[in-house]
């Protein structure tokens, strides 16, 4: 119940900002050249998509996301994409714990931005971050990372903080060990003895009465 009362909170008190890149730039400094990752016509290669899973109370959620741990591809982030689809993202490594913001400058479609700590818990999630707007979104939180998904996508998987991100970038949670179960069959010591003892007793009784 807390963590539902957290997640409404946060999700009608954050503000929609900035989506790709970690701090924002003069005004002077927005018209992009060639060269520079936020020109459409600069290629930025993230690699092939790596398997990712949010673990909610609900379900467990597998995608399949871009890695941008590099700072032209956290500067690209998902600047002119025209779709996303429910199972695709980006996630962004900031390789230290810090406050960081983001904004959606050049960005065609709505994105939640959900912020994880650096064992991949999620702290904060802004919902439909409004295209192109360059206003601050702020972690409020230091954090390790940003997952970006479709705009809407959390709210209808029902993901909220408290439900936590696997990935290869984050730690595993350790697996609780659980004591082995005693089945009752190996018999020790005395109660071993007497159970021997009495199964010959009864024969040692027919031979003494044979002798007689």
């Amino acid at each position: 119940m807390l963590k539902h009362a957290l997640t409404a909170f946060l999700l009608l008190t954050s503000a929609p900002a900035l989506a790709q890149q970690p701090d924002a730039l003069p005004d002077a400094q927005l018209e992009a050249q060639p060269g520079d990752p936020a020109h459409p016509d600069t290629v930025i290669d993230f690699g092939d998509p790596q398997p990712l899973t949010i673990v909610t109370d609900e379900g467990d959620i597998e995608m399949s996301v871009l890695f941008a741990d590099t700072d032209p591809e956290r500067a690209r982030g998902l600047m002119f994409r025209e779709e996303l689809a429910d199972d695709a993202g980006m996630l962004f490594d900031f390789e230290t714990v810090r406050p960081v913001s983001m904004w959606m400058r050049n960005t065609l479609i709505p994105l939640d931005i959900i912020f994880l700590s650096e064992e991949g818990v999620i702290v904060k999630i802004i919902g439909n971050a409004r295209p192109h707007s360059l206003r601050q979104l702020l972690s409020d939180f230091p954090v390790r990372a940003v997952l970006e998904v479709r705009g809407g996508l959390t709210a209808e998987r029902e993901i909220m903080p408290g439900d936590r991100v696997e990935h290869a970038m984050f730690p595993m949670p350790e697996a609780e060990e659980v004591p082995a179960e005693d089945d009752g069959d190996d018999m020790v010591g005395d109660e071993a003895g007497d159970e021997a003892a009495a199964e010959e007793a009864p024969a040692d009784d027919a031979a003494a009465d044979t002798e007689e």
